[in-house]
């Protein structure tokens, strides 16, 4: 039997088993996908001794992205640029990691339509490690200008070293200004998910073609996409990215690229609306 896993501290909340098990299913695989719980202190051992292990590999999720990428060899040239890793995989005697966030961001963006993003402009909100791999995503796609507001504008700077002049920081308090001719605005902030606090921001001056996403996926309709939708932009939730961003490391492992469809989204929404329920 094929095996894999995620691995965080904690990980308990991860949706990982749900997709990858559903495909499993769905494809007639032998194989399993299951959380391993591994505190900081435990992951170089982990990783060390992942490759004579019953899996076939992992996914990385929080804290460990960072640290993870110094303990396998980077997979491709992004993974390098990025300095973290989501995905672990096995080739030739060697652990490879690479990053698939940026790929299921922009998969799930454009599934939404035919959306045009070279030479316009982004306005990203937050810098912290999903922004990152957007950022990165988005430069691939030729993006003209990507405004970053972070709370830190030095986190805004750093992602400009990475990744060029394309990338305009601008502090927090400055995000409504920033929104003029923006063709796609992205939350990449916790703010507005289950338990944390509201994302502050005033669309007028959004244009009114832009689309709008969030990252959040629980709940799955943020205040932000409501707020956005009620003035006509399209919208883009983060469940889509979640499930894009599994479809390469399931394809690594099990050797079968997997489709995301209606079914696998209305099972892992269903899920998250549970959690909903008072």
């Amino acid at each position: 039997m094929k095996k894999a896993c995620v691995i965080g501290w904690p990980v308990s909340h991860s949706r990982s088993p749900l997709i990858h098990n559903y495909w499993l299913r769905l494809y007639g695989i032998a194989g399993e996908y299951v959380r391993v719980p591994v505190e900081t202190a435990g992951l170089e051992r982990f990783i060390a001794e992942l490759a004579a292990s019953e899996y076939l590999g992992c996914n990385v999720t929080i804290p460990h992205k960072e640290r993870a990428f110094q303990l396998v060899t980077p997979a491709d040239d992004m993974t390098k640029r990025l300095g973290v890793v989501n995905t672990i995989y096995r080739s030739d005697g060697r652990l490879l990691g690479t990053s698939t966030d940026g790929e299921g961001f922009i998969a799930n963006l454009t599934s939404a339509g035919d959306l045009k993003l070279k030479d316009r402009k982004a306005v990203i909100l937050g810098a912290g490690g999903a922004a990152m791999a957007i950022v990165g995503a988005l430069v691939d796609q030729g993006m003209g200008e990507i405004a970053v507001a972070n709370r830190t504008l030095e986190r805004s700077g750093q992602l400009r070293e990475k990744f060029g002049s394309a990338i305009k920081p601008v502090p927090w308090q400055n995000r409504n200004e920033a929104l003029s001719e923006c063709a796609v605005l992205v939350n990449a902030t916790s703010l507005g998910m289950k338990g944390q606090p509201p994302l502050d921001i005033d669309l007028s001056r959004l244009p009114a073609a832009a689309v709008v996403t969030d990252i959040v996926y629980s709940p799955l309709r943020t205040a932000l996409l409501s707020d956005a939708a009620r003035r006509g932009h399209p919208t883009v939730n983060g469940l889509g990215m979640l499930l894009h961003q599994a479809v390469r490391g399931f394809e690594l492992w099990f050797g079968k690229r997997p489709e995301v469809t209606p079914a696998l989204y209305d099972l892992i929404a269903r899920d998250i609306d549970a959690d909903h329920t008072p």
